[in-house]
C-alpha cells in the first residue's frame, strides 16, 4: 500500500505532466524531502526542474534572493521569508510552480510565538504567491515528515 505521501507525489507528477506545468522547490526544516518524494516518481524528470535546499540564511539571501533585512526583522520562519522563498526558487529555476517551506523542526528552538512544529509554506504561480502556516505535532521526524506531505498537497491544489 502506497503511502499519503508517495500517493500525493505520483498525483502531482501526473498532474503536471498532464498540464504541461513544472515546479521546484525551496526547502529549509525538510532539507529536500519534498524534491525527494516528487524525484522518487518515474516521470518526474519531465516536470520537476528542481530544488534549493536553503537552510541556512546566507542560501536564502545568497541564491533565493530573500531580503536579509526580513531574515533579521520577521526571522526565517515567517509569511515574508516563505514568499520570497518560493518567488526566488521559481525565479532562479524557471519553473511554473514553487513550493517553500521554512519552519522549526525540533526538538529546540521554538519560542512562545514560534513554537516547535511551525512551518511557513509558501507557493508561487505566475498570478502570485501565497503563503500559510501551519503547527504539526510529534517529534522532528513526525514535523517533516507531516510538512513534505502539505506541501505537495499545496502544488497539487496549484494544479487542479
Amino acid at each position: 500500500m502506497k503511502s499519503t505521501t508517495s500517493r500525493l507525489a505520483a498525483d502531482l507528477v501526473a498532474a503536471l505532466g498532464s498540464k504541461g506545468l513544472t515546479c521546484a522547490t525551496a526547502e529549509s526544516c525538510t532539507g529536500g524531502g519534498v524534491g525527494s518524494a516528487i524525484t522518487s516518481v518515474a516521470g518526474s524528470s519531465a516536470v520537476f526542474l528542481g530544488g534549493v535546499i536553503s537552510y541556512s540564511n546566507d542560501v536564502k539571501a545568497d541564491v533565493l534572493g530573500v531580503s536579509r533585512d526580513s531574515l533579521a526583522r520577521v526571522g526565517a520562519v515567517s509569511s515574508e521569508v516563505a514568499s520570497q522563498m518560493a518567488t526566488g526558487a521559481r525565479r532562479v529555476i524557471g519553473s511554473d510552480l514553487a513550493v517553500s517551506l521554512t519552519g522549526i523542526a525540533g526538538p529546540g528552538g521554538g519560542s512562545a510565538e514560534k513554537p516547535v512544529g511551525l512551518v511557513w509554506f509558501g507557493l508561487a504561480t505566475p498570478s502570485g504567491v501565497t503563503t500559510q502556516s501551519r503547527i504539526f505535532s510529534g517529534d522532528r521526524a513526525a514535523i517533516r515528515a507531516a510538512a513534505v506531505e502539505h506541501a505537495l498537497g499545496l502544488l497539487l491544489s496549484a494544479v487542479e
